[in-house]
């Protein structure tokens, strides 16, 4: 006889051990399922604006913390272009191996499975993991948070995916790329590029110093369809750097992501439950998932919890019923839509319009562009902020957000 968990958690990143965690701290019967080790050391970097931890209680998982915080939104060429916009706001990253060994300490006494799932199928009111080495794995519910491209969880499908993709260097330089202490969220200054590169898809410098002539450096694109190479974004980089007299003396580590930022929201009828990229809970907007994944995964586990424990006869299907409803309220799921709809208008800006838009966005008070890019504004402030930011902009971005602009 197979034996049966009440959850299966698929997948070893932060999203995976975000949730196993908090079902295991609710006493429920958990095993974890993934190709790789959770042991295994995450290497990409991880940001977060400082106040996300701050309310969870969590600022000591930080590795590093800049106040001095700005972006660059003029053409770099004349005096007002040269000019930063001030956040005033604390960012900082990660500590990828301090919040990993957080969470598997929290994790205590699951049990960890060491295979690739091959299929999954419902059964007796349970759920099945097949795996390719013909082990089967049995739970009144799984969880898929093995990332955006499980091919488990079923989707509609809204066309072309628009992905964010970049390109970054951990190193020293033969001078700084960024001032001292200083933390640069987007520099769209493009006066390193010709004419016909201008006409391109725009892409932004993220950079921070860390100290100790140790500097990271990445080249980003918001989001496009299909998405920038990494070869591109690397040029980029490069030639971004060689303008300002910038040459890499050392490479400490080099970073390559991209991932989905308008992935349609899973069938949430489904019987299988899905957890961060899985679950399309990348912020459309922003690219960034961790502080929903803190936020999101206690009610997710409090549910399951209740459900489980109450009422043994809940198969699967029901479950998952219970646990979708809790991860993707209509609140949720009408915020994902406006999100998605203002990235699909900013992917129509050219260059000089999208720098014109985040000049503009970053001119609405603190507290809202902040929880914009965070996800945390309920709907009806959402809406609030989006009208005033649309009467905040200049004509062009105005006209941008209607539609009625185009490449």
């Amino acid at each position: 006889m197979i034996a049966c968990s009440d959850v299966l958690v698929m997948g070893a990143g932060p999203a995976a051990l975000c949730i196993a965690s908090e079902l295991v701290q609710k006493g429920l019967k958990v095993s974890a399922l993934a190709s790789n080790s959770p042991d295994r050391l995450w290497t990409n970097t991880y940001g977060i604006w400082a106040e996300e931890l701050e309310s969870l209680g969590m600022a000591s998982l930080l590795g590093s913390r800049w106040t001095n915080t700005v972006s660059y939104f003029g053409d770099g060429v004349k005096e007002e272009g040269l000019k930063p916009t001030l956040h005033n706001f604390d960012y900082g990253l990660f500590d990828q191996s301090l919040f990993q060994k957080n969470l598997l300490d929290k994790c205590d006494g699951i049990n960890w499975i060491i295979e690739t799932a091959e299929d999954i199928r419902y059964r007796d009111s349970i759920t099945e993991v097949i795996c390719t080495s013909g082990k089967i794995y049995r739970a009144r519910v799984v969880i898929d948070a093995s990332g955006h491209r499980s091919p488990f969880v079923k989707r509609p499908d809204h066309g072309p995916i628009a992905q964010q993709a970049a390109y970054g260097i951990v190193g020293r330089f033969s001078s700084p790329p960024v001032e001292k202490d200083q933390f640069v969220l987007m520099d769209f200054r493009p006066d390193h590029l010709t004419k016909d590169e201008l006409e391109e898809p725009p892409s932004f410098l993220y950079a921070m110093d860390f100290g100790e002539g140790l500097y990271f450096v990445e080249e980003t694109s918001l989001a496009c369809a299909p998405p920038l190479t990494w070869s591109k974004l690397k040029e980029r980089l490069l030639l971004r750097l060689s303008h300002r007299g910038i040459e890499i003396q050392e490479v400490v580590h080099e970073e390559h992501c991209l991932f989905p930022m308008n992935l349609p929201l899973p069938f949430l009828n489904q019987p299988l439950l899905a957890f961060g990229g899985a679950a399309s809970m990348v912020h459309p907007a922003s690219g960034y998932m961790v502080g929903a994944l803190l936020r999101r995964a206690p009610a997710l586990a409090d549910e399951l919890s209740k459900a489980i424990t109450s009422d043994p006869s809940l198969d699967s299907a029901r479950l998952a019923k219970r646990g979708w409803q809790v991860l993707w309220t209509p609140d949720l799921v009408l915020r994902h839509r406006l999100y998605q709809f203002g990235l699909k208008r900013l992917m129509s800006f050219d260059e000089t319009l999208l720098r014109s838009f985040f000049t503009s966005f970053f001119k609405l008070p603190q507290d809202e562009w902040f929880g914009f890019l965070a996800n945390t504004l309920r709907l009806p402030r959402l809406l609030i902020v989006m009208i005033r930011l649309y009467f905040l902009s200049p004509i062009g971005v105005k006209l941008g957000m209607v539609g009625l602009v185009k490449k």
